[in-house]
């Protein structure tokens, strides 16, 4: 029963896209950004496999010289237009082409109607691919850009960063300080950060595309700008220094080789200033010469640490020679291993097990050397976690064996004498397990003179070592090849952050060269940091804070992979399952906490950068949208304590005034916003609906609600804006006031505002305007009016239309002004946020008064909104003067009724005033004006001769008969005369609040639109026409 059926509009020009297919016989149809087509697929009878579609950016006509290989777009059944699923309409952009956006809604509904194609299919159905040769595609393609696999671009580069100078130069002295069996939990513990760190950033690579930035990309695309903003300033500063560090490092080994032999160039710490510059200056050519250069040179550094590892390995096994044995280098014996599994801490109370564990620490910081350069990997969500966790396996395996093969060979201490050879088996006062392999080391033991062993020297790998230079070149292939790993990720990561726009003036470096994208301009700037730091050369300080950043980061790296994954957001679809959120969390928190247990006021310098930094960027509130876990997070508890409230009673102590506002577009009527804003703003619900008629739509650009929101934004109103589409203002607002809101976060306050131009607008009007106050209170809502001196309305400063809900008829007359041609958002965007309208609202009140009168008991709305305006910054000088009625002979027994009443209410309003001359008749001229008013809407009795008074009403219900004129002339004389009280004490108010007379249900509208103006009228401050819904929403009680 009943088929549903739409009807088709036809195309319009200009609005749509045209269908234009070319029908050749050498080609298929092409389909278009500006061309789409259909067809019937039906042959004979019998459904037909619809034609695969190639794409072009360009039209037919000019489509053959535009030809490299298009692509095939095979459409589904149901239609040609409609596309079966394909890749590239997730993408963001395609190479060499134009984004590719599936057709419309509006398109797939239309298009049939116009579209016809020639029958153009092969047997299969599918069309085949042509190609069209062009001067460009015949032109010699540019080199495409290098990119690496897991091996050499994530591997190898984790790897070279974590064998750094602390396997060679610091590890024989964590062994001799904590032992095999501490240093080993050093080691595991190490690892155990890293790699739940490893599997964050394998778990946050998988879940999309990663482009350049590494940490800094995974944390801001992660936990928003606000997080990743700080972090991307202090990773990429922290990258720059720890190239400083790796660079001084390798000067220090050079100058200590070069003094060896004697060679001094100035003196020791500015020789390590001279090489260390040369060294960072030699780095930044490689680097500039591209990552090419610059993966080839690391290849070499990796070989070299292998050809140094595998020196080490055999100098264990060759039988040590004497000279060996007086650096106390046995070989493999087992009472050594066994002396040295136990710790034997040296140096005071400053040497214990997380002293040694800070020492080693930063051999850790490497694991993200390769995800630095994800811009440069192939295959990022692949080689990132592939790359990672083999490097921190193949690492730890060789520090564990490292560890105890050095504590297996190498006694503690050793003098280097070979006259403390023992002869024969005289062991009298011998100390120490030398003693028991023939050598006696007792008098430097005792003396604590000892030069050599794992104690005394950093350079025992070299010495066990079958050739002593191979570690030497392993020190310096260690270090420059951190150096540079650092050197590249620095710039790299910053050119991300530069690119964002979140901090201003680096923007100069976000600029890319070569196929590469090259940051030259960040390897410049990272080369003058590093040179900067080197010619201090004294970095141990720096050094803390550099193990503290990398921490740091470590730890938001963990935090927004918890974060991402407790958020349950959809779009948390990670490849890599091998990951848990609580194991994220611990890597989290153990990152932290390692941060103080290492250096403690690094971390309190550290969270201060990252707090300060985040200010900044929290209180600018960048443009970007990322898709981040912290939007997802605020939605998931929006929601939850959205539900949770809805089973909540309500009660009277939380009532706060949750305002539907009919602002049409909110920028044309600023202050009925500004108005609402000043008492809802960080207390309660605003709602700006705009009642859109379907006249209105078809002009309406499609994007008018985002820059509307953009503008509150920047005027920095709490608001939700709703448009509605209606036929009339009643019938919008009627929806509104039933559907709007969420749960128990829904209005209970209508606020409009005042129609002005009621005498010259239509009756329909005034009868559609005065049938939402009474659809309000049917609704058993509050309701607001509000009304300026010169009107709301703003729309006569732009050339765009309002909505014609309150005051119609003005921006009537321009209708026939207005260009027919749709205005796009941008334009009107434009001129409504260039100049942002300052209202009486904004302006600071001083010590003017607010005038309350309050004339009937709604349930306390009509003191409480005052009462919120006090507590606003504008406000807040403000003096509330509340007016009640009363009669001359019990003045001072209403005032003290009233005074103990608001006194109750914790309101400090001390200021009352009894009217009691409110029932006296009001003067002649006022009363006429008022008469005056209603005349055009007068319909006399000779003018209704036999017509009864329902058919009067069902025709004209805006007329007001003279009988309804004199039933109602008492309250009309009544509303004459408390204006002119209000006038008489109001001139020099900031602000008039008066009571809205509830309308009877027989009350002609033109004749309550006559009384809302008379009440208002005379005014040179805005006044407020308000009514509660006779519920309480003051109490005294504490429950």
């Amino acid at each position: 029963m009943g088929q549903f059926t739409s009807k088709r509009d036809r195309l319009v020009p200009g609005d749509l896209p045209r269908v234009h297919f070319s029908t050749n016989e050498e080609g298929p149809p092409r389909y278009s950004p500006h061309h789409f087509e259909a067809r019937s697929q039906r042959q004979d009878g019998n459904l037909q496999i619809p034609p695969t579609i190639v794409v072009s950016d360009v039209d037919s006509s000019a489509s053959e010289c535009h030809g490299s290989r298009m692509e095939l777009r095979r459409s589904s059944f149901y239609s040609t237009l409609d596309l079966v699923p394909q890749l590239e309409h997730y993408v963001s952009t395609l190479p060499c082409q134009k984004t590719r956006i599936r057709p419309s809604l509006e398109a797939l509904r239309r298009a049939s109607d116009e579209v016809e194609v020639a029958n153009i299919t092969t047997d299969s159905g599918v069309l085949p691919v042509t190609d069209c040769g062009n001067e460009e595609s015949q032109a010699p393609q540019e080199k495409a850009p290098v990119r690496f696999g897991w091996f050499t671009g994530v591997m190898v580069r984790c790897m070279l960063n974590i064998w750094g100078v602390i396997l060679f130069l610091r590890l024989s002295l964590i062994i001799s300080q904590a032992g095999i069996l501490l240093t080993w939990l050093i080691i595991l513990m190490s690892v155990m950060v890293t790699s739940v760190t490893a599997l964050s950033i394998s778990a946050i690579a998988t879940n999309g595309r990663v482009t350049s930035g590494g940490a800094y990309f995974m944390i801001s695309r992660s936990l928003g700008p606000e997080i990743g903003g700080p972090i991307g300033m202090v990773f990429s500063f922290a990258n720059a220094l720890a190239c400083a560090l790796n660079t001084v490092g390798f000067a220090e080994v050079v100058r200590d080789l070069l003094q060896e032999f004697g060679v001094v160039m100035v003196d020791a710490d500015n020789d390590v200033r001279i090489v260390g510059v040369i060294t960072v200056t030699f780095l930044l050519l490689i680097s500039l010469a591209g990552m090419e250069w610059e993966s080839k040179t690391q290849i070499v550094f990796f070989v070299v640490l292998l050809v140094s590892f595998s020196n080490y390995l055999v100098g264990t096994i060759i039988p040590p020679s004497p000279e060996k044995q007086s650096y106390g280098i046995f070989g493999y014996s087992s009472d050594i291993l066994l002396s040295n599994l136990k710790p034997d801490w040296r140096g005071g109370p400053e040497s214990n097990f997380f002293q040694m564990f800070a020492i080693f620490f930063p051999s850790a910081i490497g694991i993200l050397s390769g995800a630095n350069i994800s811009g440069d990997l192939k295959d990022p969500a692949t080689a990132i976690p592939k790359g990672t966790l083999m490097a921190i396996f193949w690492t730890t395996f060789s520090y564990l064996i490292i560890s105890v093969t050095l504590g297996s060979c190498v006694l503690r201490d050793a003098s280097g004498n070979m006259s403390d050879i023992l002869t024969g088996n005289i062991t009298d006062g011998c100390v120490g397990l030398g003693c028991n392999l023939g050598w006696n080391f007792t008098d430097c033991i005792q003396s604590q003179s000892c030069k050599y062993g794992l104690a005394n020297s950093s350079k025992v790998l070299g010495q066990v070592s079958g050739f002593y230079y191979l570690i030497t070149a392993g020190v310096f292939a260690a270090s420059l090849s951190s150096a540079l790993g650092f050197l590249v990720s620095a710039p790299k990561v910053f050119q991300c952050l530069c690119r964002d726009n979140i901090y201003p003036y680096i923007g100069f470096f976000a600029k890319g060269y070569g196929k590469n994208d090259e940051p030259l301009r960040a390897y410049v700037l990272c080369y003058i940091i590093a040179v900067a730091f080197i010619l201090i050369a004294k970095l141990n300080t720096i050094a803390a804070l550099i193990s503290n950043f990398f921490l740091c980061s470590y730890s938001l790296i963990n935090f927004s992979c918890f974060h991402a994954s407790i958020t349950n957001s959809p779009g948390w679809r990670p490849s890599f399952h091998y990951y848990s959120k609580w194991t994220a969390l611990f890597g989290a928190v153990i990152s932290v906490v390692l941060m103080f247990l290492f250096t403690w006021w690094a971390a309190l310098t550290t969270f201060c950068i990252i707090f300060f930094l985040f200010g900044y960027v929290n209180y600018n509130k960048p443009k970007v949208n990322w898709g981040s876990s912290v939007q997802a997070g605020t939605y998931n508890m929006a929601l939850s304590y959205s539900v949770s409230l809805s089973g909540v009673e309500d009660h009277v102590k939380n009532f706060r005034p949750q305002c539907l506002v009919l602002t049409g577009p909110p920028n044309q009527r600023p202050a009925l916003v500004d108005f609402v804003g000043c008492f809802t703003k960080h207390i309660s619900l605003m709602i700006c609906g705009d009642i859109i008629t379907e006249q209105d739509r078809q002009t309406r650009p499609q994007d008018t609600t985002d820059w509307l929101v953009k503008w509150l934004n920047k005027r920095k109103v709490r608001s939700f804006y709703t448009p509605f589409t209606a036929d009339s203002l009643r019938v919008g607002a009627r929806h509104l006031l039933q559907a709007s809101g969420l749960g128990k976060l829904k209005p209970n306050t209508l606020v409009v505002g005042f129609k002005a131009n009621w005498r010259d607008s239509s009756p329909e009007s005034i009868e559609d305007y005065i049938n939402t106050i009474y659809d309000t209170f049917d609704s058993n809502y509050c309701l607001c009016i509000l009304r300026m001196m010169d009107g709301l309305d703003i729309s006569d400063q732009f050339d765009f239309e309002v909505n014609q809900g309150f005051e119609p008829d003005e921006s009537a007359e321009n209708d026939d002004q207005q260009s027919p041609e749709r205005e796009s958002a941008d334009d009107i965007s434009d001129k409504g946020d260039s100049d942002q309208i300052k209202t009486v609202f904004q302006n600071d009140q001083g010590k003017k008064t607010i005038d309350v009168y309050w004339i009937a008991d709604d349930g306390g709305l009509t003191l409480l909104v005052p009462y919120l305006l006090t507590r606003r910054k504008r406000w807040h000088r403000s003096k509330v003067r509340v007016f009640i009625v009363g009669d001359e002979q019990n003045v001072e027994e209403g005032r003290n009724e009233m005074m103990a009443l608001l006194k109750r209410f914790r309101l400090d309003f001390n200021d009352v005033i009894v009217m009691t001359d409110s029932e006296r008749r009001p003067q002649a001229k006022n009363l006429s004006r008022f008469v005056d008013s209603v005349a055009p809407f007068r319909l006399h009795d000779e003018q209704q001769e036999g017509v009864s008074v329902q058919e009067l009403r069902q025709s004209a219900p805006w007329k007001i008969s003279d009988k309804e004129f004199e039933a109602f002339k008492l309250k009309s004389e009544r509303k004459v005369r408390l204006n002119e009280i209000i006038r008489r004490n109001s001139q020099h108010a900031a602000l008039v609040l008066v009571s809205l007379p509830v309308p009877h249900s027989d009350c002609p509208s033109a004749l309550y639109m006559a009384w809302l103006d008379t009440l208002t009228c005379g005014l040179h401050c805005p006044a407020v026409l308000i009514r509660g819904n006779q519920q309480n929403v003051l109490t005294f009680y504490c429950q």
